[in-house]
């Protein structure tokens, strides 16, 4: 049986001088815009070129195919997400329970302010979501949770840390989504954001009792 040819999603190359990260940017931004307009079945590197404004081979420079831009932004979106995790989770000039507050409200928030171009890389993720470069950068965002949980649950065992932290981050994950895909006003995105909050917390609270 044949072995089935493998999507490239890494980048050709890496932009090294200022002009090249100019190009780069354009065509990102301009990636971003015909996904918000064409979402994820109708985008072509051609479309991003005629957007960026630049010929088809100047985008094929640095990236080969659609999946190895569309994966660059969700590399991007994962990594912002990571960055997110962490400033907030492992700021210790606020309480742990606090700190997630604050982490649901902003999580929610920034779904639904980007939720167009979230929902199409949702749907374009069949591209590249069993590459090796997709898993890792899936796993990036694990130690933050990790740390806040050996915090707020020190004398819980690793498997109940483990357990908590999966189930907090998924169900943010996909209910977040889920709520995103509606559009919301800021009212909305404060209620709902402080009752998941209030799920969280208590449980939480309802595992450090039994511990």
């Amino acid at each position: 049986m044949a072995t089935r040819r493998k999507t490239q999603i890494s980048s050709r190359k890496k932009p090294q001088q200022a002009r090249s990260n100019e190009l780069v940017a354009a065509i990102l931004q301009a990636a971003i815009q015909v996904l918000e307009k064409e979402g994820a079945h109708r985008f072509t590197t051609a479309r991003v070129a005629e957007k960026a404004g630049v010929s088809v081979g100047s985008v094929y420079q640095y990236f080969p195919n659609k999946a190895s831009i569309l994966f660059r932004l969700q590399s991007d979106e994962w990594r912002q997400t990571t960055e997110l995790l962490r400033s907030i989770l492992l700021d210790a000039r606020h309480a742990p329970l606090e700190r997630l507050r604050t982490l649901v409200h902003v999580f929610i928030r920034s779904e639904c302010d980007e939720a167009k171009v979230r929902i199409a890389l949702h749907d374009a993720a069949p591209l590249y979501r069993d590459a090796p470069e997709a898993k890792e950068a899936r796993a990036s965002g694990e130690h933050a949770i990790q740390t806040f949980m050996k915090e707020v649950l020190p004398d819980a065992s690793a498997a109940t840390r483990d357990m908590a932290g999966d189930l907090i981050k998924t169900t943010l994950s996909e209910v977040g989504k889920g709520f995103s895909e509606t559009p919301r006003t800021a009212a909305e995105i404060k209620t709902y954001s402080a009752a998941m909050a209030d799920m969280f917390c208590a449980y939480i609270k309802s595992l450090a009792k039994a511990t």
